[in-house]
């Protein structure tokens, strides 16, 4: 048999290592491409002037290009035949990436949990994404539910792993340049909002909405080369809970960081992802929209040019967001679609 099915849960192992295919060099195509399917706005990442001005080389990568291209590698080994990607946590973006870099994937089975029923089980894995060079450009865990082959099926070892439930931000100050705040631009940025005038606690609502098409989450999906069954196969699809293809819950993480653009223009880089739940399905003539909280704030060490927001973003599907839906005693509102947590720099 030389083609591939896809791993099931049995075929897990604890502490295995897998080397995923294939090496992606990522070009400025991609990113003319990523900005057609999301409309992204930062300066940093739309303009080499305004990177160079600051500090850059040039225009970095957007930080969740960077994520989507390290994470559809893995997709083939780690969620081909997966139900549901469940969530995120200890991301970190360690370097930026520029447009011509070859990124690679390598991931590390930490967990491995068989769901009650047997039809199904958790696998936990941590990846590593690297470029040509070997440097770590980004690393993060997930968990995702996968169905088994055989429901009878039993795997030699099962653990689930304690994961860190806020990246340290001592450990964020090296991703980004050290930039130049007077030469950040606040009129070309966007906003007149620095790292000083938010406050823990404050919720701003995004305002914005953009509606799913078929074809664009389609595209997105092939341009990170995430072969999921779910968001591809519209016959296959037919057979499952929701009767028809399921879009990819990393194409909501970006609308919804696109959508902060209207509020939070100056939170130009993700430093980390703290945590991420998929709380509930999209689909294509879905409109979403999004709002955040400023959870807390931290100055780094030694780095006086740049600030870390703590912000939780929750999505929502054909509901906008004035009266922030969000959690409802042990669920959430029906709206809610995604609830992430993460860090992102600020000029002071």
């Amino acid at each position: 048999m030389k083609t591939n099915p896809g791993r099931f849960f049995e075929d897990f192992r604890l502490g295995e290592t897998i080397r995923h295919a294939t090496p992606r060099t990522v070009t400025t195509g991609d990113v003319a491409l990523y900005t057609a399917l999301y409309g992204p706005r930062f300066a940093v990442q739309s303009s080499d002037a305004f990177a160079r001005a600051i500090g850059y080389p040039q225009s970095p990568l957007d930080d969740l290009l960077t994520f989507h291209v390290v994470f559809g590698k893995t997709v083939p080994d780690i969620s081909l035949n997966a139900l549901a990607n469940l969530g995120y946590a200890e991301g970190g973006f360690r370097r930026p990436v520029y447009p011509g870099e070859t990124l690679s994937t390598v991931s590390e089975v930490i967990g491995l949990k068989e769901s009650s029923n047997r039809q199904t089980g958790v696998v936990y894995v941590r990846s590593v994404g690297s470029d040509a060079r070997g440097e770590i450009v980004l690393s993060y865990c997930r968990w995702v539910l996968v169905r088994k082959r055989d429901p009878e099926a039993t795997i030699a070892e099962e653990h689930v792993p304690s994961l860190a439930k806020v990246v340290d931000p001592a450990d964020l100050g090296g991703a980004l340049p050290r930039i130049d705040p007077a030469a950040y631009d606040l009129d070309l940025a966007g906003s007149p909002h620095r790292f000083g005038d938010y406050r823990a606690g404050e919720r701003i609502d995004h305002v914005d909405g953009m509606t799913v098409e078929e074809a664009e989450h389609q595209i997105a999906t092939r341009l990170f080369q995430n072969t999921a069954k779910v968001h591809f196969d519209a016959f296959a699809t037919k057979e499952t809970r929701f009767g028809r293809r399921l879009i990819y819950g990393g194409h909501v993480i970006s609308l919804a960081r696109c959508l902060s653009f209207n509020g939070l223009a100056n939170a130009f880089s993700i430093a980390g992802i703290n945590a991420g739940r998929h709380v509930g399905p999209l689909f294509a003539g879905d409109t979403v929209y999004a709002w955040s909280e400023v959870l807390e704030t931290a100055d780094l060490v030694a780095r006086d040019d740049v600030g870390l927001l703590r912000l939780r973003t929750v999505a929502t599907k054909n509901q906008p967001c004035g009266s922030f839906p969000d959690k409802q005693g042990d669920g959430y509102d029906p709206s809610v679609i995604l609830d992430l947590d993460y860090w992102a720099f600020m000029p002071k």
